[in-house]
């Protein structure tokens, strides 16, 4: 048994093998329980979030009593919790439950070693390493700026506290992964926190006090990451359209097809048109947003159906956008109310609306089993699926208000972690009802415990368009190997990013290497940001525009060796995208979060700061070939010349797939 409970005269401690992850005295009691009520304020998805503790008390007392532990306070003797462990096929169960029902908070000090590592989180944006620091998982909006020293941060923060800090994040999960070859997680929606802020210490503070903590345990770090992805679900293999070519992003309306028709004579390879507003616009004071109607907007794209089949003929086929939330002044609105499908105010039977920024939605309330496969079936299954869509962004998620009725009675403050899950599930279902899970594909960014079963494909979320620490290009390394570790075996991100706010534009050297760093993820896909005709695009000069045809075509012929990780992530849940630890188990490495392994056989390391025109590359043990111009190198780190089209991009020499190397090699030598 990997993990064990001792039991000693004045307390006990939980070993993971020989050492002590939890310990518990009466004079140094390692568990509390309490009362609190949450103080929180919620603006367009983005939260404050403070705690009013009422009552703690640390549980100084403990019996062993038929298999269990009883724990209680001296002084309150009459509240009593329980401790168990349980042996399950993938994991040991160690079950927290309070006999009062009034208590709603629980605090644990765990213990590691000095030296010990925690990775995890969820999809992190900041931080691949959590130690030395507090995170929440709550999810929402991640913010603009993400760093409370910046201006741009300052500046959001007093508009609608959307400033967001190094934590935030569509998609937390309380899950940790210790270099010591375990993983723990909370298997709870309620807010939780995980603190690594004290070297030694492993702190847990949830807003429930029954609560299970799942063990994991595995004689490797991957063989630690498929046995949660046996946990937490798996995701079906990336459709070959997905992968062979990129996917071109415009919102133009009619004229859509005339700029992706340049494009394409560029010689890029193209699998894939994305127009988020086939469902037509709205203007507001952040830019063009859409029309939360979920179905064909005919004066936008007055020819769509046979401009969909004249793709499919090329081979192309078309993406599209939907969220979980429907526009107040649409019809489906319209039918979702009349049908009793959406979320309801507290003090009235009136539908919840929700200010998404000078407009208005209702939340179709996916608690009730009726409007979920109602969503399934009316929007995604009749209005995109049988019009011709191929796969759309699934946006949103994490906007559930708190303070909303649901139809099964749940709180909104648990419900509000579940509901990207619950998101998930309707996109996956409404695929499997048209029989096209291996076809058809959708990408989110909210996420939480239990998304991998039903997302096939993250996406980063909002981007700044810029180089900054915590808001630019980089975040998408950092969340691609974080969101792995979990189970999540496909990400990728908006080329060029997307947020432009208080003058942060694209400039070209950002358009250059984000088009290098989309080249080697699963998918490669553009965005056009939320103010298109402040930014550059893809097509705004001859120069980016014949870069990323190049790009285009490196992506493309790695489609092969992108289709056998695709079928390794279906046999184990190891990602695509893996930090350097995972394969090779060196402390030096702990930290590497600005480069990754590409499966097992390839080195990606993308220029992810402004001005830099080289960059240092970690090479692990074994020789290791320069894509760009053959030359091989050994174990170590080098200063390597990094110029546009030619990211840093090394290659196990003694791969299995050397040969398909070697072609690209020879084909775009530098």
């Amino acid at each position: 048994m990997p993990f064990t409970v001792i039991m000693h005269p004045e307390g006990f401690d939980l070993l993971h093998g020989d050492a002590s992850i939890l310990s518990h005295r009466n004079d140094a009691p390692a568990i509390s329980i309490g009362t609190g009520r949450p103080d929180l304020e919620m603006v367009r998805g983005n939260f404050r979030i403070d705690d009013v503790v009422e009552t703690r008390l640390a549980l100084d007392c403990f019996a062993q009593v038929d298999g269990c532990i009883r724990l209680w306070n001296e002084k309150r003797p009459d509240i009593v919790a329980t401790l168990a462990l349980e042996e399950r096929a993938l994991q040991s169960i160690l079950t927290f439950r309070c006999t009062d029902p009034a208590f709603n908070r629980l605090w644990i000090d765990m213990q590691c070693a000095m030296s010990e590592a925690f990775w995890g989180g969820g999809e992190q944006m900041s931080y691949v390493r959590l130690n030395g620091r507090r995170f929440p998982f709550w999810t929402s909006e991640p913010g603009v700026g993400r760093d409370k020293s910046t201006a741009l941060t300052q500046t959001m923060d007093a508009d609608g506290l959307a400033g967001g800090d190094y934590w935030t994040t569509n998609y937390p999960q309380p899950t940790w992964v210790s270099s010591a070859r375990y993983a723990v997680h909370l298997e709870t929606a309620a807010y939780s926190v995980l603190d690594l802020t004290d070297a030694g210490r492993v702190g847990v503070e949830c807003w429930s006090a029954n609560v299970d903590l799942e063990l994991f345990d595995a004689p490797s770090l991957p063989a630690l990451v498929t046995k949660m992805s046996d946990r937490f679900g798996r995701q079906p293999a990336l459709p070959d359209w997905a992968i062979s070519g990129a996917i071109i992003g415009l919102k133009d309306g009619a004229d859509t097809f005339d700029r992706f028709e340049k494009i394409a004579a560029s010689g890029a390879a193209i699998t894939g048109l994305w127009c988020e507003d086939w469902i037509g616009i709205r203007q507001t004071s952040f830019g063009k947003r859409l029309f939360w109607d979920w179905k064909w907007n005919a004066a936008r794209y007055p020819d769509l159906p046979a401009q969909i089949a004249a793709l499919a003929e090329r081979g192309i086929r078309f993406l599209g956008y939907v969220n979980p939330y429907l526009a107040v002044d649409g019809s489906l609105y319209q039918e979702a109310r009349a049908a009793s499908f959406l979320a309801l105010r507290q003090d009235s039977d009136a539908p919840y609306a929700v200010d998404f920024g000078e407009f208005d939605a209702g939340v179709v309330d996916f608690s009730n089993p009726a409007a979920a496969a109602w969503f399934a079936e009316r929007i995604i299954g009749q209005e995109m699926l049988d019009f011709g869509l191929s796969g759309w962004m699934a946006d949103f998620g994490e906007y559930l208000p708190t303070d909303v009725r649901l139809f099964d009675g749940s709180d909104p403050m648990e419900a509000h972690n579940r509901w990207p899950v619950l998101w998930a599930k309707v996109n996956a279902d409404a695929i499997a009802s048209r029989g096209k899970t291996h076809d058809a594909t959708f990408f989110m960014r909210a996420g939480f415990s239990g998304v991998q079963a039903h997302c096939p494909l993250l996406w980063a979320g909002d981007q700044c368009v810029d180089f900054t620490r915590h808001d630019g290009i980089n975040t998408v390394i950092t969340a691609a190997l974080s969101s792995g570790l979990l189970g999540n075996a496909y990400h990728h991100s908006d080329l060029g990013g997307y947020t432009s706010l208080h003058g942060v534009v694209r400039t070209a050297e950002l358009m250059h290497r984000w088009i290098d760093l989309a080249a080697f993820a699963p998918v490669m896909r553009s965005h056009e940001g939320n103010r298109p005709a402040d930014n550059l695009q893809l097509d705004s000069s001859a120069e980016i525009l014949t870069h990323f045809a190049r790009m285009s075509q490196v992506h493309a012929r790695l489609a092969p060796y992108v289709r056998a990780l695709s079928d390794e992530a279906v046999a184990t849940g190891l990602p695509l995208q893996r930090p350097l630890f995972l394969h090779y188990d060196d402390a030096a490495y702990y930290d590497i979060q600005d480069q990754y392994l590409y499966g097992a056989d390839m080195i990606v390391a993308p220029v992810v700061e402004e001005g830099a025109s080289s960059r240092n590359v970690t090479l692990p043990g074994g020789d290791w070939v320069h894509l760009w111009s053959g030359d091989v190198y050994a174990k170590g780190t080098y200063d390597i010349a990094a110029p546009h089209g030619q990211p840093p991009v090394f290659t196990r020499k003694d791969s299995g797939h050397a040969a398909l190397f070697s072609a690209i090699t020879q084909e775009f030598r530098a």
